[in-house]
């Protein structure tokens, strides 16, 4: 498991790390509010070629992003306002999950029983206004 303090300007070098070190394509971000769930996913997404504008998809609940081709690149998801499971499900989670994309995942433990088995969990903690620790 990796344990790293880091501030803003390292979080390329941390995207590259993880992209190296998971050995899956689902990765479930657990972290409080303001935490930096979106800026990491806005480096993964860059160090993976993508070239859509990230953003949170906390209204839209789900995000797409491509490569310079075109092709799906990765879903970036944020379960923040969903009420219960139910309306994962009815949003069609799995078909998502059954994607041959990256999957990011914002608020992970709104949905604990859908978070298949190989996402990796990847943990941000605050440790002060501009240093954050991560564990993955």
């Amino acid at each position: 498991m990796k344990n790293i303090a880091y501030s803003e300007e390292d979080i390329n070098q941390i995207a590259k790390q993880i992209i190296a070190t998971v050995a899956s394509k689902c990765l479930a971000f657990y972290a409080p509010m303001g935490a930096g769930k979106t800026t990491l996913t806005k480096a993964l997404v860059a160090e993976l070629g993508g070239v859509d504008m990230v953003s949170s998809p906390t209204f839209g609940i789900v995000n797409e992003y491509h490569d310079t081709n075109g092709a799906l690149l990765a879903y970036h998801f944020d379960f923040y306002r969903l009420k219960d499971e139910m309306e994962a499900m009815d949003m069609g989670l799995e078909v998502y999950l059954d994607s041959k994309a990256w999957i990011f995942m914002e608020w992970p433990e709104k949905i604990p029983n859908l978070i298949p088995t190989e996402a990796v969990i990847i943990r941000i903690e605050i440790l002060n206004p501009t240093e954050r620790r991560i564990m993955f």
